[in-house]
Protein backbone atom coordinates (compact mmCIF):
# COMPACT_ATOMS: atom_id res chain seq x y z
CA UNK A 1 0.00 0.00 0.00
CA UNK A 2 1.15 3.45 -0.09
CA UNK A 3 1.84 5.67 2.91
CA UNK A 4 -1.44 6.33 4.34
CA UNK A 5 -1.84 9.81 6.36
CA UNK A 6 -4.97 8.96 8.30
CA UNK A 7 -6.74 6.27 9.50
CA UNK A 8 -10.09 5.44 7.27
CA UNK A 9 -11.72 2.54 9.04
CA UNK A 10 -14.26 2.20 6.36
CA UNK A 11 -11.72 1.64 3.71
CA UNK A 12 -10.10 -1.06 5.69
CA UNK A 13 -13.58 -2.52 6.33
CA UNK A 14 -14.55 -2.30 2.66
CA UNK A 15 -10.83 -4.31 1.79
CA UNK A 16 -12.21 -6.93 4.18
CA UNK A 17 -16.03 -7.40 2.51
CA UNK A 18 -14.15 -7.43 -1.12
CA UNK A 19 -12.09 -10.23 0.31
CA UNK A 20 -15.38 -12.44 1.14
CA UNK A 21 -15.37 -11.18 4.77
CA UNK A 22 -18.24 -10.42 7.16
CA UNK A 23 -18.35 -6.75 8.19
CA UNK A 24 -18.28 -8.22 11.58
CA UNK A 25 -15.48 -10.10 11.29
CA UNK A 26 -13.54 -7.13 9.40
CA UNK A 27 -14.69 -4.56 12.62
CA UNK A 28 -13.29 -7.28 14.95
CA UNK A 29 -10.22 -7.93 13.68
CA UNK A 30 -9.22 -4.35 12.87
CA UNK A 31 -10.28 -3.21 16.41
CA UNK A 32 -8.12 -6.08 17.46
CA UNK A 33 -5.13 -5.18 15.19
CA UNK A 34 -5.68 -0.88 16.51
CA UNK A 35 -5.76 -2.16 20.04
CA UNK A 36 -2.24 -4.53 19.91
CA UNK A 37 -0.75 -2.14 17.37
CA UNK A 38 -1.24 1.45 19.25
CA UNK A 39 -2.95 0.47 22.31
CA UNK A 40 -5.72 2.19 21.76
CA UNK A 41 -9.35 0.90 22.36
CA UNK A 42 -12.38 1.68 20.06
CA UNK A 43 -13.56 3.76 22.89
CA UNK A 44 -10.40 5.61 22.57
CA UNK A 45 -10.99 5.98 18.81
CA UNK A 46 -14.42 7.69 19.31
CA UNK A 47 -13.15 10.35 21.82
CA UNK A 48 -10.42 11.40 19.24
CA UNK A 49 -7.77 9.57 19.97
CA UNK A 50 -6.05 8.15 17.01
CA UNK A 51 -2.66 6.31 16.21
CA UNK A 52 0.37 7.86 15.21
CA UNK A 53 1.12 7.89 11.66
CA UNK A 54 3.57 4.84 11.98
CA UNK A 55 1.05 2.69 13.95
CA UNK A 56 -1.38 3.66 10.60
CA UNK A 57 0.56 2.56 8.53
CA UNK A 58 1.43 -0.64 10.48
CA UNK A 59 -2.24 -1.26 10.23
CA UNK A 60 -2.64 -0.62 6.50
CA UNK A 61 -0.04 -3.15 5.99
CA UNK A 62 -0.64 -6.21 8.41
CA UNK A 63 -4.41 -5.76 6.83
CA UNK A 64 -2.97 -6.44 3.24
CA UNK A 65 -0.98 -9.25 4.74
CA UNK A 66 -4.41 -10.31 5.71
CA UNK A 67 -6.46 -10.42 3.61
CA UNK A 68 -2.91 -11.33 0.37
CA UNK A 69 -2.15 -14.65 2.58
CA UNK A 70 -5.44 -15.58 5.11
CA UNK A 71 -3.02 -15.84 7.38
CA UNK A 72 -5.00 -15.18 11.06
CA UNK A 73 -4.40 -11.89 11.95
CA UNK A 74 -3.49 -13.20 16.09
CA UNK A 75 -0.27 -14.87 14.11
CA UNK A 76 0.81 -12.08 12.22
CA UNK A 77 0.34 -9.37 14.77
CA UNK A 78 1.82 -12.50 17.38
CA UNK A 79 -0.78 -12.54 20.18
CA UNK A 80 -4.02 -12.87 21.09
CA UNK A 81 -6.73 -12.65 23.66
CA UNK A 82 -8.31 -15.51 26.22
CA UNK A 83 -10.46 -14.39 29.17
CA UNK A 84 -9.55 -10.86 28.66
CA UNK A 85 -5.81 -11.58 28.86
CA UNK A 86 -3.49 -11.06 26.57
CA UNK A 87 -1.36 -14.24 25.66
CA UNK A 88 1.63 -14.39 22.95
CA UNK A 89 1.06 -16.52 19.72
CA UNK A 90 2.94 -18.14 17.45
CA UNK A 91 2.87 -20.18 14.09
CA UNK A 92 3.94 -23.18 16.64
CA UNK A 93 0.90 -22.42 19.06
CA UNK A 94 -2.79 -22.61 18.65
CA UNK A 95 -4.71 -19.52 18.51
CA UNK A 96 -6.69 -19.55 21.85
CA UNK A 97 -10.84 -19.91 20.94
CA UNK A 98 -13.51 -18.47 22.82
CA UNK A 99 -15.14 -22.42 23.30
CA UNK A 100 -12.14 -22.94 25.54
CA UNK A 101 -13.36 -20.63 27.90
CA UNK A 102 -16.20 -23.45 28.78
CA UNK A 103 -13.29 -25.74 30.08
CA UNK A 104 -10.96 -23.05 31.92
CA UNK A 105 -13.59 -21.61 33.83
CA UNK A 106 -15.28 -25.34 34.70
CA UNK A 107 -11.62 -26.25 35.68
CA UNK A 108 -11.45 -23.17 38.27
CA UNK A 109 -14.68 -24.24 39.53
CA UNK A 110 -13.90 -27.49 40.55
CA UNK A 111 -10.58 -26.75 41.80
CA UNK A 112 -11.74 -23.76 43.73
CA UNK A 113 -14.71 -25.81 45.53
CA UNK A 114 -12.46 -28.70 46.23
CA UNK A 115 -9.29 -26.44 47.47
CA UNK A 116 -7.19 -28.46 44.81
CA UNK A 117 -3.58 -27.86 44.88
CA UNK A 118 -2.18 -29.22 41.86
CA UNK A 119 -3.18 -29.39 38.15
CA UNK A 120 -1.76 -30.97 35.05
CA UNK A 121 -2.49 -29.07 31.42
CA UNK A 122 -1.39 -31.86 28.73
CA UNK A 123 -1.16 -30.35 25.66
CA UNK A 124 -0.90 -26.34 27.13
CA UNK A 125 0.36 -24.73 23.45
CA UNK A 126 0.81 -21.02 24.62
CA UNK A 127 -0.44 -21.95 28.04
CA UNK A 128 -3.35 -20.22 28.18
CA UNK A 129 -5.08 -22.50 29.92
CA UNK A 130 -2.28 -23.19 32.52
CA UNK A 131 -2.22 -19.48 33.33
CA UNK A 132 -5.42 -19.26 33.50
CA UNK A 133 -6.41 -21.71 35.99
CA UNK A 134 -3.02 -20.71 38.03
CA UNK A 135 -3.94 -16.95 38.39
CA UNK A 136 -7.92 -17.67 39.39
CA UNK A 137 -6.97 -20.77 41.61
CA UNK A 138 -4.32 -21.58 44.53
CA UNK A 139 -3.44 -24.45 42.49
CA UNK A 140 0.57 -24.54 41.09
CA UNK A 141 -0.60 -25.54 36.92
CA UNK A 142 2.14 -27.71 35.20
CA UNK A 143 1.86 -27.38 31.51
CA UNK A 144 3.48 -30.19 29.47
CA UNK A 145 3.78 -30.12 25.14
CA UNK A 146 5.78 -31.91 22.51
CA UNK A 147 7.04 -28.66 21.30
CA UNK A 148 9.65 -26.52 22.36
CA UNK A 149 8.87 -23.61 20.36
CA UNK A 150 5.45 -23.69 22.13
CA UNK A 151 6.96 -23.87 25.97
CA UNK A 152 9.30 -20.57 25.14
CA UNK A 153 5.69 -19.00 23.74
CA UNK A 154 4.12 -20.32 27.06
CA UNK A 155 6.42 -19.64 29.78
CA UNK A 156 6.75 -16.16 28.00
CA UNK A 157 3.19 -15.97 28.83
CA UNK A 158 3.43 -16.86 32.56
CA UNK A 159 6.13 -14.57 32.69
CA UNK A 160 4.05 -11.78 31.32
CA UNK A 161 1.09 -12.39 33.38
CA UNK A 162 3.78 -12.81 36.70
CA UNK A 163 2.63 -16.52 37.43
CA UNK A 164 6.22 -17.77 37.20
CA UNK A 165 5.82 -19.98 40.65
CA UNK A 166 1.92 -20.78 39.55
CA UNK A 167 2.46 -22.17 36.19
CA UNK A 168 5.34 -24.36 35.09
CA UNK A 169 5.97 -25.97 32.00
CA UNK A 170 7.77 -28.82 31.13
CA UNK A 171 8.87 -30.96 27.38
CA UNK A 172 6.80 -34.24 27.51
CA UNK A 173 4.87 -36.54 25.47
CA UNK A 174 2.12 -36.84 27.52
CA UNK A 175 2.90 -38.14 30.10
CA UNK A 176 6.20 -39.42 29.44
CA UNK A 177 8.16 -36.67 31.02
CA UNK A 178 5.96 -36.78 34.20
CA UNK A 179 7.48 -38.82 36.93
CA UNK A 180 5.66 -41.32 39.19
CA UNK A 181 5.85 -39.84 42.12
CA UNK A 182 3.86 -36.66 40.84
CA UNK A 183 0.61 -36.91 41.62
CA UNK A 184 -2.46 -34.26 40.42
CA UNK A 185 -5.83 -33.22 41.56
CA UNK A 186 -6.85 -32.62 38.21
CA UNK A 187 -5.78 -33.08 34.66
CA UNK A 188 -6.98 -31.10 32.41
CA UNK A 189 -6.45 -31.06 28.35
CA UNK A 190 -7.71 -29.70 25.26
CA UNK A 191 -5.68 -32.20 22.74
CA UNK A 192 -5.89 -32.48 18.86
CA UNK A 193 -9.08 -33.78 17.72
CA UNK A 194 -9.43 -33.54 13.92
CA UNK A 195 -8.74 -36.52 11.92
CA UNK A 196 -6.43 -35.67 9.30
CA UNK A 197 -8.28 -36.88 6.48
CA UNK A 198 -10.44 -33.82 7.61
CA UNK A 199 -7.52 -31.08 6.69
CA UNK A 200 -8.23 -30.35 2.98
CA UNK A 201 -12.08 -29.20 4.30
CA UNK A 202 -11.06 -26.91 6.86
CA UNK A 203 -10.58 -22.98 6.36
CA UNK A 204 -7.33 -21.51 4.75
CA UNK A 205 -6.29 -20.10 8.29
CA UNK A 206 -6.50 -23.03 10.49
CA UNK A 207 -5.56 -25.71 7.12
CA UNK A 208 -2.48 -23.67 6.00
CA UNK A 209 -1.22 -22.10 9.47
CA UNK A 210 -1.83 -23.23 12.82
CA UNK A 211 0.37 -26.35 13.66
CA UNK A 212 -0.56 -29.58 12.46
CA UNK A 213 0.67 -31.61 15.93
CA UNK A 214 -1.69 -29.19 17.58
CA UNK A 215 -4.73 -30.13 15.56
CA UNK A 216 -4.49 -34.10 14.09
CA UNK A 217 -5.25 -36.97 14.75
CA UNK A 218 -4.51 -40.96 12.69
CA UNK A 219 -7.68 -42.09 13.26
CA UNK A 220 -10.62 -41.42 11.88
CA UNK A 221 -12.94 -40.45 14.89
CA UNK A 222 -10.35 -37.90 16.23
CA UNK A 223 -10.36 -39.85 19.72
CA UNK A 224 -6.49 -41.16 19.10
CA UNK A 225 -5.12 -38.45 21.99
CA UNK A 226 -8.39 -38.59 24.36
CA UNK A 227 -7.58 -42.74 24.30
CA UNK A 228 -4.23 -42.11 25.30
CA UNK A 229 -4.80 -39.92 28.15
CA UNK A 230 -7.44 -41.48 29.77
CA UNK A 231 -5.80 -45.08 29.84
CA UNK A 232 -2.77 -43.42 32.19
CA UNK A 233 -4.55 -40.76 33.75
CA UNK A 234 -5.48 -42.56 36.73
CA UNK A 235 -1.90 -43.31 37.19
CA UNK A 236 -1.40 -39.44 37.81
CA UNK A 237 -4.36 -38.52 39.97
CA UNK A 238 -4.72 -38.78 43.57
CA UNK A 239 -7.86 -39.86 44.97
CA UNK A 240 -11.43 -38.49 43.46
CA UNK A 241 -9.32 -36.93 41.58
CA UNK A 242 -10.66 -34.97 38.59
CA UNK A 243 -10.01 -35.72 34.08
CA UNK A 244 -11.50 -32.75 31.95
CA UNK A 245 -11.64 -32.71 28.16
CA UNK A 246 -12.70 -29.90 25.33
CA UNK A 247 -13.91 -31.98 22.90
CA UNK A 248 -14.75 -31.29 19.15
CA UNK A 249 -18.44 -32.01 17.98
CA UNK A 250 -19.90 -35.27 18.62
CA UNK A 251 -17.10 -36.63 20.13
CA UNK A 252 -18.25 -36.02 23.70
CA UNK A 253 -20.71 -39.49 24.17
CA UNK A 254 -17.44 -41.11 22.43
CA UNK A 255 -15.25 -39.96 25.02
CA UNK A 256 -17.56 -40.63 28.09
CA UNK A 257 -17.71 -43.98 27.08
CA UNK A 258 -13.79 -43.96 27.30
CA UNK A 259 -13.93 -41.87 30.55
CA UNK A 260 -16.10 -45.30 31.92
CA UNK A 261 -13.94 -47.67 30.60
CA UNK A 262 -10.76 -46.44 32.61
CA UNK A 263 -12.80 -46.36 35.75
CA UNK A 264 -13.94 -42.77 35.97
CA UNK A 265 -17.75 -41.38 37.69
CA UNK A 266 -19.44 -38.93 37.58
CA UNK A 267 -18.94 -37.79 33.99
CA UNK A 268 -20.94 -34.75 32.96
CA UNK A 269 -21.00 -33.32 29.40
CA UNK A 270 -21.39 -29.61 28.84
CA UNK A 271 -22.47 -27.85 26.35
CA UNK A 272 -21.03 -24.48 25.06
CA UNK A 273 -23.39 -21.27 23.98
CA UNK A 274 -23.52 -22.48 20.58
CA UNK A 275 -24.83 -25.74 22.11
CA UNK A 276 -22.37 -28.16 20.96
CA UNK A 277 -21.70 -30.68 23.96
CA UNK A 278 -18.01 -29.23 24.53
CA UNK A 279 -16.75 -30.14 27.61
CA UNK A 280 -16.52 -33.62 29.70
CA UNK A 281 -15.77 -34.11 33.16
CA UNK A 282 -15.62 -37.11 35.42
CA UNK A 283 -13.43 -38.03 38.70
CA UNK A 284 -11.89 -41.14 40.36
CA UNK A 285 -13.65 -42.99 43.00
Amino acid sequence: MNTIRELKKSDLIKAYTDAGFSVETACAEIDFAIEIISGLTPKDLIIGIMPSLKDIQKLYDTVQIRLSTRQPMAQILGYSYFMGNKFEVSVNTLIPRPETELLVKTAIEIINENNFKQALDIGTGCGCIACMVAKHTKAQVLGVDVSNDALKISLNNAMHLDLMNRALFRKSDLFSKIRPEEKFDMIVSNPPYIPRSEKPHLQTEVRDFEPDTALFTDDEQGLEFYEKITATASEYLNDKGYLIFEAGIKQACLIKQLMEGAGFTNINILKDVSGIERVIIGNLP
